[in-house]
């Protein structure tokens, strides 16, 4: 049973030392460096969750808020650990993400930043119900822009 929770003091370290593999980590920031942009970031009510399968700790996810337009929730960080990829959890966890940030309804949508050559994560996201907004942000050149929005 996949669960979010708080990264705080118990579970800090056993999400400092997850790691994803040689071929994405150029499309991830370190686990310890999204714990700190949830630190940098609190002003825009940043999260860090730890994602758990049952009691352990197989990935971690970053979401902040996004004022300027489009608004919406920005989920700047995403990542199952390698040993834990390929087994449902990232879907599972993706999908837990949606519904909380669907129940909290402070916008109507939830955007995400993903790497062109990152096909593993645009798999997970499309088949989330992301969609490619076709907006290309020049200091990101060579990732797409997607979009998830709530049903009304």
């Amino acid at each position: 049973m996949i669960q979010l929770k708080d990264v705080d003091e118990e579970n800090w370290r056993a999400v400092a030392h997850l790691s994803v593999g040689e071929e994405q980590q150029g499309f991830l920031d370190r686990p310890i460096g999204i714990i700190a942009r949830g630190y940098v970031y609190r002003e825009c009510n940043a999260r860090v969750f730890a994602i758990a399968a049952d009691s352990e700790i197989v990935g971690v996810a970053l979401v902040r808020d996004l004022d300027e337009a489009p608004a919406c929730y920005d989920l700047q960080q995403f990542m199952i650990d390698r040993r834990f990829q390929n087994k449902g959890y990232g879907q599972e966890a993706l999908r837990l993400i949606i519904a909380l940030l669907q129940t909290e309804g402070k916008y109507d949508c939830i955007e995400v930043c993903v790497n062109k050559n990152a096909r593993p994560a645009l798999h997970i996201y499309q088949k989330a119900g992301f969609r490619d907004t076709g907006y290309t942000d020049e200091a990101a050149k060579d990732c797409l822009n997607l979009m998830y929005f709530f049903s009304k």
